[in-house]
């Protein structure tokens, strides 16, 4: 089941089912200036980041976009859908970058549910696991990973 839910930011536990898919909304396009501020907020100094004259010369012969931005952007995506309710990120796991991203190329993502339970020690919150998956411009898929994020149940009104 797909399913974009129009301007609700974060979901309750209550709302997560597994097998539902969220279509993240807008995809991002990564700029020359985004991959340089990364890299010197990062410390991330690798020329084949940095150097077109570096990278025209190596691998891919072009400037490759740092990893980490990608996946720091992709995990940002995910955030209305899967984590706006968040109590927490607990971990991620199987991050897989399994193809280049390059200066212009335009990141969209979707997030499948893998499974929804409650918290064992806490009856207010939940954990839900998630599979994310990116794709550049051309439906190449560039990146997965999966998490697990503490969220909160729906309040009970009382009254």
């Amino acid at each position: 089941m797909r399913t974009n839910e129009g301007n609700q930011f974060g979901r309750y536990l209550e709302d997560f089912e597994a097998g539902n898919m969220y279509l993240h909304q807008p995809g991002k396009t990564i700029t020359e200036g985004d991959n340089n501020l990364f890299c010197l907020l990062t410390m991330n100094h690798h020329p084949v980041h940095l150097d077109v004259e570096y990278a025209r010369k190596g691998y891919h012969g072009k400037i490759l976009v740092v990893g980490t931005l990608v996946f720091s952007l992709v995990v940002g995506m995910t955030v209305r859908d899967v984590s706006g309710k968040a109590i927490a990120n607990l971990s991620y796991h199987e991050i897989e970058h399994k193809a280049p991203v390059f200066v212009g190329d335009t990141i969209h993502a979707e997030t499948s549910v893998l499974s929804v339970r409650p918290s064992r020690s806490k009856p207010d919150r939940g954990v839900v696991r998630v599979e994310t998956r990116a794709y550049n411009q051309h439906g190449d898929l560039v990146l997965t990973f999966q998490r697990s994020v503490l969220v909160p149940k729906r309040q009970k009104e009382t009254g």
